[in-house]
């Protein structure tokens, strides 16, 4: 299965890196160190430029019947193509608007929010394609903290175009250390998610604010995810609860779901049932939940279908994972499993029927 990672010829690497850990499919280079973020873009191999440049086609027609008569150009109005400049690939086709975000600069949105404290650290970069899509992982300061040993380290996620096919994303992420959980999740009836997308076509003063408005977000985040998880670890839930409530975070389709508030298990597919009956084992053998804050209560609910995805499915790549945890099925069914738990920290049981 491919993996994406973009090789660059004239290097003879891929463009990623990771600090200790395996990059994707063991590509890219492995630093002991975390690095300052001028070394990091080095690494991941994002250190070039992109450029717009002006959009030609050609007249088809030659009235001199000349097979050698070279053909005139003709400007294309209003698009141009992006390209690096170090290979001359071209990424994508882009309007008059749309402005290059250089990854140097994408660096800088983690390097300004932070307001120059020491703490955040660069994990992994690189890019993907012939160089279309960056992305960029960074580890801020201070964990969210649940019980007394549970700790959630605290990441940001950038991902940026050059092709013209999106915004730039900047996410908050928590992830929960002792199993690798990704716990993605968005407070319902707030007023703030744990993405921003950023529009190209927006001037540097604005990015910089979206950005700084991120940072904002995070904190405010990790505050009521701290809270809510603490909640959470104090509320029992049986084992049977646990079951019915993996039930219906993994709903597919209101299919599925009109057969489940029936009763008709026997009704449902065989893989609806063994993706529900793997994700209840994880819940009730998996050594990550036994501590006193998740065995027996709603966060360790929660974190039988987070875990799920991120420890126990079998995913055709590393980037078809990453792709379902941050955006994809992953993402979404966490937040079901989110959700269902915060009405059940309220009316109990009730929310399960």
């Amino acid at each position: 299965m491919a993996h994406n990672i973009n090789f660059n010829e004239q290097t003879g690497k891929h463009s990623f890196f990771s600090v200790k850990e395996k990059a994707w499919h063991g590509l890219g280079q492995i630093i002991t160190d975390y690095p300052t973020s001028s070394e990091a873009i080095k690494f991941a191999g994002l250190n070039y430029t992109v450029e717009k440049r002006p959009l030609f086609t050609y007249d088809g027609e030659n009235h001199h019947g000349d097979t050698d008569l070279v053909i005139p150009e003709i400007e294309v109005p209003n698009y141009y193509a992006t390209l690096r400049t170090d290979t001359d690939q071209v990424l994508g086709v882009v309007g008059k608007d749309y402005e290059v975000l250089q990854n140097e600069n994408a660096f800088s949105f983690f390097d300004a929010i932070v307001g120059g404290k020491e703490g955040i650290l660069y994990e992994t970069a690189g890019a993907l394609g012939n160089g279309e899509r960056a992305f960029i992982t960074a580890k801020l300061p201070d964990y969210i903290r649940v019980g007394r040993n549970d700790c959630i380290e605290k990441y940001l996620f950038l991902t940026t175009s050059h092709d013209g096919t999106g915004s730039i994303q900047i996410a908050f992420t928590p992830i929960r250390i002792v199993c690798q959980n990704t716990l993605n999740a968005a407070l319902r009836g707030h007023n703030h998610t744990n993405c921003i997308k950023i529009r190209h076509t927006a001037s540097a003063g604005d990015k910089l604010k979206e950005a700084h408005k991120m940072l904002g977000i995070t904190n405010s985040l990790s505050i009521e995810l701290e809270t809510i998880y603490n909640q959470w670890a104090r509320v029992k839930i049986t084992d049977k609860e646990v079951k019915r409530l993996i039930q219906l975070a993994m709903v597919p389709s209101k299919e599925v779901y009109t057969k489940l508030q029936k009763g008709a298990e026997d009704e449902l597919s065989s893989h609806f049932n063994n993706m529900v009956n793997t994700a209840f084992e994880y819940a009730m053998i998996s050594p990550t939940q036994q501590d006193n804050t998740t065995r027996g209560t709603l966060y360790g609910a929660y974190n039988s279908v987070s875990g799920y995805f991120q420890n126990i499915r079998n995913y055709k790549s590393d980037e078809n994972k990453f792709k379902s945890i941050m955006y994809g099925t992953g993402m979404q069914r966490g937040q079901m499993a989110f959700d269902l738990c915060m009405d059940f920290a309220k009316v109990g049981v009730t929310a399960l029927n």
